[in-house]
């Protein structure tokens, strides 16, 4: 039963995280990026950090975003993420429609993750910043 439940596989969306001042910025952006050719629409995110910083267990809360529609090829801004919180694993789950079929994935930038040496050239944006695919 659970075989014959297809689960479509979400391509061409990417959240990314740029730097409001280089590297040791105090906030850092963070942005939902379509790069399909076409529009996704009731788009929930849900996003999370947790971890452990000195030696104690910290989850912070979680948030959620909605956006009714997202064209194609552009992208929002969905929150600012402090400095503080690069020492954490930052969540974002993200769940879409298109097409009337509904699709999620969960995007995870694991601690160490926000740094120089994990900077690429954001599409669309054209910025400095580190992305998942």
């Amino acid at each position: 039963m659970k075989k014959d439940i297809k689960i479509p596989k979400v391509l061409d969306i990417a959240v990314a995280v740029i730097p409001d001042d280089g590297v040791d910025s105090e906030f850092w952006q963070v942005y939902l990026i379509n790069l399909q050719e076409e529009n996704i629409t009731n788009v929930i995110i849900n996003s999370t950090g947790y971890g452990e910083v000195k030696g104690e267990r910290v989850r912070t809360t979680t948030l959620r975003y909605f956006f009714e529609e997202i064209p194609s090829n552009t992208y929002v801004k969905v929150e600012i993420l402090q400095n503080e919180l690069k020492e954490l694993a930052n969540e974002y789950w993200i769940s879409f429609t298109k097409d009337k079929q509904m699709y999620d994935k969960k995007y995870v930038f694991v601690k160490g993750t926000l740094s120089k040496e994990n900077f690429t050239k954001i599409p669309l944006l054209e910025e400095e910043g580190v992305m998942i695919k």
